[in-house]
């Protein structure tokens, strides 16, 4: 018995001023948590709100699974798990565009709005992968690229044809799709921040301090959970107004 128990792994111990640990460990707390709460209220709501809600639990599911994963990297190794974080948000940040087509499928949003948002979330990720691990000297070009995708993909939902939609839709799902794009065009803007504090370029001394980790999981935190909510919060209404 004190063989076997001498055999198992030990729980990695987070100094007190381990920023970057404490923020996988919380980030990944807060996002099982909120994938229970979407995938248990999924019943409470009509049909046509029920994959939207999934959605939201998919996303802080695939988001918490990584974060368990990304902890221990970084318990182990004290490095930044840049391939599990980009294996997270290829996954997450396209579903996060899903959303948008799905709340304005009442307005008769058609499937080519959602493959075009997901073909630009997917070059703004492949990009910034690109930038960050692979081609690290040419990183200001590649993260010019991956920025240029998601202001393309800002203007399509700020004043593009989903605007136009929601407009058309009005009430709950107007509001909501305005809190969305408010995500995209702030919360999502956290992100380039990391990007620069994690990579040389010309900001080097303007972000060279900050920690890339803390930074990025703090945007998780904010725009997965926070989309949920917004998606929640438009079904409530939704089913209250019905």
């Amino acid at each position: 018995m004190e063989k076997l128990f001498t055999s198992l792994p030990m729980v990695a111990k987070i100094a007190t001023d381990d920023y970057v640990g404490f923020t996988f460990f919380v980030g990944c707390m807060a996002m099982m948590a909120a994938a229970a709460f979407f995938f248990f209220s999924m019943n409470n709501f009509d049909r046509k709100w029920k994959t939207s809600i999934l959605v939201s639990g998919l996303i802080t599911f695939i988001a918490a699974v990584h974060y368990w994963y990304m902890r221990d990297y970084w318990a182990a190794n004290g490095e930044s798990p840049t391939f599990f974080r980009y294996v997270d948000w290829i996954l997450t940040v396209p579903l996060m565009c899903v959303e948008f087509y799905l709340i304005l499928k009442v307005a008769g949003a058609k499937k080519s709005l959602m493959w075009k948002l997901i073909f630009l979330s997917v070059i703004m990720l492949v990009t910034g992968y690109l930038g960050e691990a692979v081609y690290r000297d040419q990183a200001q070009i590649w993260g010019l690229i991956s920025g240029a995708a998601y202001f393309v993909i800002v203007y399509e939902i700020w004043l593009g044809g989903a605007k136009k939609l929601a407009q058309e839709a009005g009430g709950a799902v107007l509001s909501a799709h305005k809190t969305l794009c408010w995500f995209v065009l702030v919360g999502w803007a956290i992100y380039p921040i990391g990007y620069m504090a994690g990579t040389p370029g010309w900001y080097e001394g303007i972000f060279g301090g900050i920690s890339m980790d803390v930074i990025y999981n703090i945007g998780d935190a904010i725009n997965k959970i926070g989309f949920g909510l917004v998606v929640y919060n438009l079904a409530v209404t939704a089913d209250s107004n019905s």
